[in-house]
């Protein structure tokens, strides 16, 4: 396959681990000075939680990932004493680091006894170690493509390639014309059958069902979970464009807050020309979250794998990188039942066991024993 062709495909990898040992190591090495002897480090990270990816959709590398780190800092007062401390970041994400779309959050503790020369080293480790966590957080999602992009894109002469500049990075003739061709080559064979199957998801979110009706149709908010460019107008036989052009098709039914219907076409050399699947996304809301089931009907044979990933990895965790907690409610275990039931047993079926058992006999037969016993005590006495 190309190199072209296998990089325009959907593709993530998640690297979680990796991002908790990068952390681990580059975190420590941050330290502070004050005016005088003092000086602040960050010497542990003991904690992360969270999701690290890198996606690729056409050619393009994308890191996705939202944290929680929690460090212990330490130091040295002005009057020689050893100063312990913790702080916790509730959030490290593209949205904060990139995207610019909040500012960081320091939830910060002192273990250390107080007095007035470890108030002040408190007081520089607050005011100086957040620049240089931001600075080097900032080196995080570079690291996480020059370690782990070549597992995700084909190595071709051009390195950086995506789409559009491909032809004009050709200096000779001679490439164009091979390029031009394999174009009808990939999309004819298929275009008129296509054996294809459904593909379905789901996930329970946080939320109310008209918020994330909202967030899934809104154009102004689907850039926000899909960080990149959309066109969407919302109403039924209009086009819409998600993912930066990566995913065309129409609008067919909108039932607001509960069901969006919609034509589904992944914009890709390996997607047959001309075919569309259809996307119904429905949402179910309880009294606390909204369910939210995305079933994809007409995925090319061969394609169901990856999409499954992709509609997992760019629909449900876009929606969890912008704080859309997603919920997995408790379904209670199966109540044990008489040891002659057995499992499946019909409601009826267990009321039947239940009254077979020994236990009513027993007790009639001792409420029988006491009524006699009342009325042949008194005799005995006489």
């Amino acid at each position: 396959m190309a190199p072209t062709t296998a990089n325009w495909h959907w593709k993530n990898k998640n690297v979680t681990p990796w991002a908790k040992t990068w952390f681990e190591k580059e975190l420590v090495t941050l330290s502070v000075s004050g005016d005088g002897e003092e000086v602040a480090s960050i010497s542990e990270v003991s904690y992360v939680e969270g999701d690290v990816e890198l996606g690729q959709r056409k050619s393009k590398l994308i890191t996705i990932y939202d944290c929680k780190v929690e460090l212990k800092w330490n130091g040295t007062a002005s009057d020689g004493t050893a100063v312990e401390g913790k702080l916790t970041i509730p959030e490290v994400s593209h949205e904060i680091t990139l995207d610019g779309l909040s500012d960081y959050v320091y939830n910060w503790s002192l273990t250390t006894s107080s007095s007035p020369a470890v108030d002040a080293l408190f007081k520089l480790a607050k005011s100086r170690l957040p620049a240089v966590l931001e600075a080097k957080l900032s080196q995080f999602p570079a690291a996480i493509i020059d370690t782990h992009g070549k597992d995700l894109q084909v190595n071709s002469a051009q390195p950086s390639r995506t789409g559009t500049p491909a032809p004009a990075a050709a200096s000779s003739s001679a490439p164009a014309p091979a390029v031009t061709a394999a174009k009808p080559a990939v999309k004819k064979t298929p275009a008129k059958s296509v054996n294809s199957t459904t593909v379905k998801v789901d996930a329970t979110f946080m939320a109310s069902a008209d918020d994330i009706f909202s967030l899934l149709t809104d154009e102004k908010r689907i850039p926000s979970w899909t960080r990149a460019p959309a066109k969407s107008a919302a109403t039924a036989e209009t086009e819409y464009s998600l993912f930066g052009g990566g995913v065309k098709g129409k609008y067919i039914l909108l039932t607001p807050s509960t069901e969006i219907i919609q034509t589904w076409a992944l914009q890709s050399p390996t997607w047959p020309e001309g075919h569309s699947a259809t996307l119904t996304t429905t949402l179910e809301q309880s009294t606390d979250s909204t369910k939210v089931t995305w079933t994809l009907e007409g995925v090319p044979l061969g394609l169901e794998d990856e999409i499954t990933r992709n509609l997992q990895g760019y629909y449900i965790h876009g929606l969890k990188s912008i704080g859309y907690v997603q919920v997995s409610h408790y379904i209670p275990s199966t109540p044990l039942l008489p040891s002659s039931s057995k499992r499946g047993t019909s409601p009826a079926n267990v009321s039947s066991a239940i009254a077979s058992s020994p236990q009513p006999y027993v007790a009639v037969t001792l409420a029988l024993l006491a009524l006699v016993a009342a009325f042949t005590v008194p005799y005995v006495y006489k």
